[in-house]
């Protein structure tokens, strides 16, 4: 099968469209039933490598979020949605704004676990070599950073209900694993992707002494993201 005949699933796990029936704020765990390389809206499928996914050892959807390619696994990374109706006081019209206050929440909630230091970006999109290619690759707005290293991603999705806030942070960064599914990985720049990339982001594990469990950062975040009105969980459909 040529690369860009490589079936997308669009409409599967990572589907939003469940999210524009709720009324409240919202928050949702992401936990795949295995590994999966998940695609933002606009990449087409030529980016991944010829017959992945034939076998069905790796899944490969496609998010309705913005940016690169991201690589999901039942551990990790770990993957919290929010979501904010438009008539909550907490939605943010401007787009470039509107994720502050989730970087806010992770940087908040990841130094209440020992990791300090951290900013959360608030100026323009940073792009890289691969950033179109590899979501922690570039830095976005929202986005927290340590140092010059991404430690959470964050992408919105808007609708006229809302706004859907998809964001993630590895507790081990190790790109290694799975940029050879990427179809740029074969061609004349390849050996570069993996070392280019590893530099560009760093994993929960490296941060902190004590290996943290995703049960404690999402503990976390959930004690540290705004007030003003419940954060529902509600298990949506998969």
């Amino acid at each position: 099968m040529r690369a860009d005949r490589t079936p997308v699933d669009a409409s599967g796990y990572f589907d939003v469209e469940p999210f524009r029936r709720l009324g409240t704020r919202a928050m949702v765990v992401r936990t795949p039933g295995g590994p999966t390389l998940v695609l933002g809206s606009t990449q087409p499928p030529s980016v991944v490598a010829a017959g992945l996914g034939e076998r069905g050892e790796i899944g490969v959807q496609r998010r309705r979020s913005g940016g690169g390619a991201v690589f999901v696994d039942r551990l990790d990374p770990i993957w919290v949605d929010l979501w904010v109706p438009s008539d909550d006081e907490l939605f943010e019209p401007d787009v470039g704004r509107a994720p502050h206050w989730v970087g806010d929440s992770w940087a908040s909630a990841l130094g209440e676990l020992g990791i300090g230091g951290l900013e959360v970006h608030r100026g323009p999109m940073r792009t890289t070599r691969w950033s179109e290619l590899v979501c922690f690759a570039g830095v976005g707005p929202g986005e927290v950073l340590a140092g010059t290293r991404k430690v959470v991603g964050v992408a919105q999705w808007r609708s006229r209900q809302g706004s859907l806030f998809h964001s993630a942070a590895y507790r081990t960064w190790s790109p290694e694993r799975w940029v050879g599914m990427l179809s740029a990985a074969a061609g004349p720049d390849g050996g570069s992707l993996t070392a280019d990339v590893r530099s560009t982001a760093v994993g929960l594990d490296e941060l902190v002494g004590p290996p943290v469990q995703p049960a404690q950062v999402v503990g976390a975040l959930r004690r540290h993201l705004p007030g003003g009105a419940p954060w529902a969980e509600p298990a949506l459909p998969t």
